[in-house]
């Protein structure tokens, strides 16, 4: 592959409320045993391409901790390789990454040292399979500065406005840019994946630097529009930004839905993720499951329907839960019932706990009781 890759994975989603208080939200748990890096990862890995950079700054610990081995998405190589890049304190700099912008101007001699001449650079919250190679590509042939991977959003389905909104030409070429307006003028949102010549980026970044300017979006693709040929990429399969509570919780339902499932994990190219050494879910005899996702290192005893519970999550007897998504290594006592909520990782609920929410709305449950009393 003639490029190299950074996914940009230092964000602080104030929308995810208390899921993102202690996790970054490119580490958020997806579908029962990924993570929401794990998909652009794998998308890299899948695109040939050999030397991936990651920029991580807001709670970074849980998200290192994925990352500690890069052998899981095949970068455990002699060229190139996964490199994890967190804000530096230097002479010249002390502070945290302002902007994105910033986080790539803080690493350019990562953009420096590297000898191929196209960078494909993706955000680390997208939930997507892509070939990067088809985008560089149209990117080529286009003669672009810049191509923008786009997708048409529905409306009904998610907030449009939250995205940036891109206006084409009939010829795909860029002609407006809004980043998260009041009002979107189309449904065509950016999916947050650019590629771009290698030596121009560090040309782009230094002009930011000198002027103080921090931001990718707005400084560059949004001030830079009409000056370089910038032109969209469509694509046309599944993506999901995982931002907010809404749209993480749709994008975990989405696979219960077996052709999503059949997707992602039953077509070719695959998705990595890392490997944990769990026993399989155990089913005790009282126990109903209906159409849910069940990690590996769960015990349930109870009932679970329409739900995504993740690994080493222990229901209790006669328990009922339904529309919800259980995070990590939670216990849920006797008798409890759970319905239309995301219970946060390593939370122990005591016996006869309720948790309810309207249909429609969503509960963020976080309990902090002490699980083993001696």
């Amino acid at each position: 592959m003639r490029a190299i890759g950074i996914i940009l994975a230092g964000g602080n989603s104030s929308r995810m409320g208390e899921l993102s208080a202690k996790r970054a939200v490119a580490a958020m748990p997806v579908t029962g045993s990924y993570r929401a890096i794990d998909f652009s990862l794998s998308n890299m890995s899948n695109s040939h391409i050999q030397k991936v950079a990651v920029f991580t700054q807001y709670n970074s610990r849980s998200l290192n901790e994925h990352l500690n081995s890069s052998k899981w998405w095949d970068f455990g190589r002699k060229q190139g390789g996964l490199y994890v890049f967190t804000p530096t304190i230097t002479t010249a700099n002390n502070t945290w990454y302002q902007g994105t912008a910033d986080a790539l101007y803080q690493n350019i001699n990562f953009l420096k040292d590297s000898h191929e001449p196209y960078v494909v650079i993706a955000s680390g919250d997208g939930v997507y399979k892509l070939d990067y190679n088809k985008v560089l590509e149209e990117h080529i042939k286009k003669g672009a500065d810049i191509t923008i991977v786009c997708k048409d959003i529905d409306p009904e389905d998610d907030d449009v406005s939250r995205f940036g909104v891109v206006k084409c030409n009939d010829d795909m070429q860029v002609l407006d840019f809004e980043e998260k307006p009041l009002v979107a003028q189309t449904s065509t949102a950016s999916i947050g994946v650019y590629v771009i010549r290698r030596r121009q980026l560090i040309e782009l970044l230094e002009a930011c630097a000198k002027e103080g300017r921090t931001d990718f979006v707005k400084d560059i693709l949004i001030r830079y529009k009409n000056v370089k040929k910038i032109y969209a990429y469509k694509m046309d399969s599944y993506w999901r930004n995982i931002g907010t509570i809404d749209s993480y919780f749709k994008t975990n339902m989405d696979f219960l839905k077996k052709d999503i499932r059949d997707y992602f994990f039953r077509q070719y190219p695959d998705v990595y993720s890392k490997v944990d050494d769990l026993p399989p879910a155990k089913y005790n005899g009282d126990a109903v499951v209906n159409n849910s996702l069940i990690a590996s290192g769960c015990i349930v005893n109870g009932t679970v329907e329409n739900s995504v519970l993740f690994k080493k999550v222990y229901v209790g007897n006669n328990c009922v839960i339904r529309n919800s998504i259980i995070l990590n290594d939670v216990h849920i006592g006797d008798n409890s019932v759970i319905e239309n909520c995301i219970v946060e990782s390593r939370d122990t609920l005591r016996a006869n706990t309720i948790h309810t929410a309207e249909p429609g709305q969503i509960k963020v449950v976080v309990e902090k009781n002490f699980r083993y009393a001696l």
